[in-house]
């Protein structure tokens, strides 16, 4: 079983439109709307993939009370935590050359009755979980510090967990040491404090953050592919892909591969840069099940290409 937890969960709505101009009326071409967030994302990834996944998410208003149903619906076990607060609701626009816009809301702000609620609920049901996954900024009233405290209390219980969340929050976390962190290249030069221009580059990021306490790191460099760097090295991987309709979860969905596949070396990095490929080619957020994932597309080495540039390097 793999446990997620999204401490600033969201409802989704995706629109998919012709291209994007200020001021105009623009009539979608398609629509859709999902129970959104990054922990939510990765739990839905591994249902998809016939694997047993618990949602430990606060949800308060119509749009928590809509995105448990569309949970549920899923074949997602949803562990609620009730706050007070209207559980935030996105918009997206994807253009059909590719190019996505987002427009995010910053959601509840939580009680400290609401927070130590949201830890026991974590504590309660994650016996028997295989991962722990932390996804995804943390909403008003948590404190930057509050991913390092599941790590520790996570490790404490004898469970391995992942996290896939950035700036300070990031830096707090990684001295408790996480057993896989998972920034793409944006996160992971803010987490160095410099720009990243190529392979090499985003190499030796991802080796700093081991060094600040990660003890792997799971790199996802957009169209470029994914790195992974732990204790046995470093692999790099790329996928066959054909058209990209939208990239929205694609990163959650790698990481629901990865840990999947068994959350270590070039097989499970692998899975995750099979499942990134599948869910850029579908609509929305939708994540990919295992007939829409071709293992062939993918190639991993350890030849890493160094110099070569990023399509989108990070100033």
């Amino acid at each position: 079983m793999i446990l997620t937890v999204t401490p600033n969960p969201s409802l989704d709505r995706t629109y998919e439109v012709p291209a994007l101009e200020r001021g105009e009326v623009i009539r979608a071409t398609g629509e859709r709307m999902d129970p959104g967030g990054k922990g939510v994302n990765v739990s839905r990834a591994v249902a998809a993939a016939g694997r047993r996944t618990v949602a430990v998410l606060p949800l308060g208003g119509a749009p928590g009370a809509l995105v448990a149903d569309l949970l549920d619906a899923q074949g997602i076990e949803v562990a609620p935590v009730p706050v007070a607060g209207a559980t935030r609701s996105n918009i997206a626009l994807a253009e059909s050359d590719g190019v996505l816009t987002k427009i995010n809301a910053p959601g509840p702000e939580l009680s400290a009755a609401e927070q130590e609620l949201l830890l026991d609920t974590v504590r309660e049901r994650s016996a028997g979980a295989d991962w722990i996954v932390c996804c995804g900024s943390l909403p008003r009233g948590l404190a930057p510090s509050w991913y390092a405290d599941v790590v520790t209390r996570a490790h404490a219980g004898g469970a391995r967990i992942a996290l896939d969340t950035s700036g300070p929050a990031l830096l707090e976390a990684l001295r408790a040491r996480p057993d896989v962190v998972k920034p793409n290249a944006e996160e992971l030069a803010a987490a160095v404090g410099r720009p990243l221009s190529t392979v090499g580059d985003a190499v030796k990021a991802a080796e700093e953050l081991r060094a600040m306490g990660a003890v792997a790191v799971l790199a996802s460099l957009g169209a470029d592919g994914q790195l992974l760097v732990d204790d046995a090295g470093a692999w790099f991987a790329t996928a066959r892909v054909h058209a990209v309709r939208s990239n929205v979860g694609a990163g959650d969905s790698s990481l629901a591969g990865f840990l999947i596949a068994g959350g270590r070396g070039p097989e499970a990095l692998a899975s995750a840069t099979a499942h990134g490929a599948a869910a850029v080619q579908l609509p929305g957020s939708v994540m990919p099940t295992p007939a829409d994932l071709d293992p062939t597309a993918v190639t991993v080495t350890q030849d890493i290409p160094a110099g070569r540039a990023l399509t989108e390097p990070v100033s």
